[in-house]
């Protein structure tokens, strides 16, 4: 049975693992070093502290994969607008768990304000995560070419975008900051 859930401290072990999994074989990432649990586990409390949420999906006991949300820019105009970010460990992919890590990310992120949700994805190449994406109506809004350099080779990043809740069809409820 897979759990979606909030992430607890108790997951930052599993989290930093299927993290650094992908920081060293991966290119959804452009992250070349991986961080320290110490460095995820302040990374998480960051987004917390935010009031964003901070998913982990949780397969018979066992961390899975998982899921966040953060403020897409800092300055206060863009305070509306969060950018997700999902890692999957490697036995994971390809079984519909980024799908429901995506859907509950978005249904969370709405209940606290967020009205955008943009999806920086790594390497134009990167299928599952551009067909999740796709699958949770998010469209594609453009490709920065050949921005990162990674594992001996330019990538280009796919930025994808999906409004949720009222979007930008209403003001927003402190539109006056």
């Amino acid at each position: 049975m897979t759990t979606i859930r909030p992430s607890t401290e108790a997951d930052i072990h599993a989290i930093s693992a299927i993290y650094a999994h992908h920081v060293l074989t991966g290119t959804g990432t452009f992250e070349t070093t991986p961080p320290t649990e110490d460095d995820m586990r302040n990374r998480r409390a960051d987004v917390l502290a935010k009031g964003l949420p901070y998913l982990v999906a949780e397969i018979e006991g066992k961390v899975a994969g998982f899921a966040y949300c953060n403020w897409f820019k800092p300055r206060p105009a863009y305070r509306f607008s969060a950018e997700d970010s999902i890692y999957l460990a490697p036995e994971s992919h390809g079984k519909g768990l980024g799908k429901l890590l995506l859907t509950e990310l978005m249904a969370q992120a709405e209940r606290c304000g967020v009205r955008k949700l943009i999806a920086v994805i790594g390497d134009s190449a990167n299928a599952g995560s551009i067909g999740v994406h796709t699958s949770c109506g998010y469209d594609k809004v453009g490709v920065i070419a050949a921005c990162g350099w990674k594992f001996d080779r330019w990538l280009d990043i796919v930025l994808m975008e999906k409004a949720i809740g009222a979007g930008h069809s209403t003001p927003p409820v402190d539109s006056a900051a």
